[in-house]
């Protein structure tokens, strides 16, 4: 098995295609409900836009680019499993 990259793939994307697949999996194996796809998008969402009070350092644009790619990923599992909404996260 060749375990080689890509030439044009890097490290990020791959590791965005592993993550997502986990999520899909533990979705569609009810160890993941929507609620709690709805609180992750959230609390990117609030690291994206400096309110975290994770205080770890990113960078700006990628913050961004991982609140977007979550919130299309929340309405994909959300469309394809179902399930009931979080309540309103303040």
């Amino acid at each position: 098995m060749d375990l080689t990259r890509e030439p044009d793939a890097t490290a990020g994307e791959e590791s965005l295609i592993i993550l997502q697949s986990l999520l899909c999996v533990l979705r569609e194996k009810n160890l993941l409900t929507r609620a709690d796809l709805e609180e992750l998008a959230h609390k990117v969402e609030m690291r994206a836009s400096g309110k975290s009070e994770d205080g770890l350092p990113c960078c700006v644009e990628s913050a961004h680019a991982a609140s977007s790619a979550m919130q299309r990923l929340t309405r994909f599992l959300g469309q394809r499993y179902g399930g009931k909404h979080a309540r309103h996260l303040s």
